[in-house]
């Protein structure tokens, strides 16, 4: 029974955490931390570690300021605040400790650029993106301002500068990406958005206009890709061809449900797709950033 326990309580911190969406997190941070340094080191662990336990207290503070609204969304009820697994004052002491850890870290074992960096998109997340939504559907373009800041926290972990025209073109790219991102999960759960009274796109355009939007979006992320090159973040020639191979199949893939105006859109099955594409670039970015450094 003992044990059982645990792992309920282990369950819920996990949950409560959204430990799947801070993971994607902690790779960012670790891209930026590469791309800058060129290698891994020890010290892309603390930064690392720093902005997991950071994201892991922003997610827990989220559950308690959105149980209300998760309560009534199917999606969302069976959360552990609204479904009474935990309190909201427990909740609020797993948000400390994590939050604290978080700041601990990166104070202590990286630097003052990066845990303000990390604050920065804690307050954005917290209390700029979590009220917006409530406001307006368009909330997620400022909001994906939110995923464009792990990376930086890693460039400048490592020691490079804040001011490098690479360091913005490799936000630019993690805060475009999540805008057709959002926008496929609201068409997916618009209508539990428009009960629990929250402004969504599917209130205010057609399915077919969303679509569009989304196909804009999506060119525009995989220009941003290939902009990564540009600026010499993508360093070789073989990694190129490969990001315009996989941007050009994103493309495509968009592009066949705007003509086919008829049938049937599964948003969640695009919304897999675009993140099946993200993850390669990072993963394409860090190898030929490590490959060259060490062949060249």
């Amino acid at each position: 029974m003992r044990k059982k326990g645990i792992q309920v309580i282990t369950r819920n911190i996990l949950q409560l955490s959204k430990v799947k969406i801070t993971i994607a997190v902690s790779f960012t941070t670790i891209t930026g931390y590469v791309l800058a340094r060129g290698e891994f080191d020890a010290g892309f662990l603390w930064v690392t570690l720093g902005i997991f336990l950071l994201a892991c207290g922003a997610s827990v503070l989220n559950h308690i300021q959105e149980y209300r609204t998760d309560a009534v969304m199917n999606r969302t009820k069976n959360r552990p605040i609204p479904s009474g697994k935990i309190s909201r004052e427990g909740a609020f002491i797993i948000f400390l400790v994590e939050f604290l850890a978080g700041v601990a870290i990166l104070y202590y074992k990286v630097n003052i650029g990066a845990l303000l960096l990390g604050l920065l998109a804690w307050v954005w997340y917290n209390f700029v993106y979590t009220y917006l939504k409530r406001v307006t559907s368009h909330a997620v373009i400022p909001g994906s301002l939110i995923g464009a800041i792990p990376p930086l926290v890693g460039w400048v972990a490592a020691g490079a500068s804040i001011s490098d025209p690479r360091a913005w073109a490799m936000a630019l790219f993690f805060f475009v990406w999540q805008v057709p991102h959002f926008y496929l999960l609201v068409m997916k759960y618009g209508e539990q958005y428009k009960k629990a009274g929250i402004p969504s796109l599917t209130e205010s355009y057609s399915e077919q206009t969303i679509r569009l939007m989304i196909f804009l979006w999506i060119v525009t992320t995989t220009l941003s890709a290939l902009l990564l090159f540009y600026f010499g973040l993508l360093r070789s020639l073989s990694g190129l061809v490969v990001v315009l191979a996989a941007s050009l199949w994103l493309v495509v893939v968009f592009f066949i449900p705007l003509i086919r105006k008829k049938k049937e859109f599964l948003p969640f099955s695009y919304f897999m797709r675009i993140n099946y594409y993200v993850l390669f670039i990072i993963v394409i970015l860090n190898i030929d950033h490590l490959l060259y450094e060490y062949f060249v």
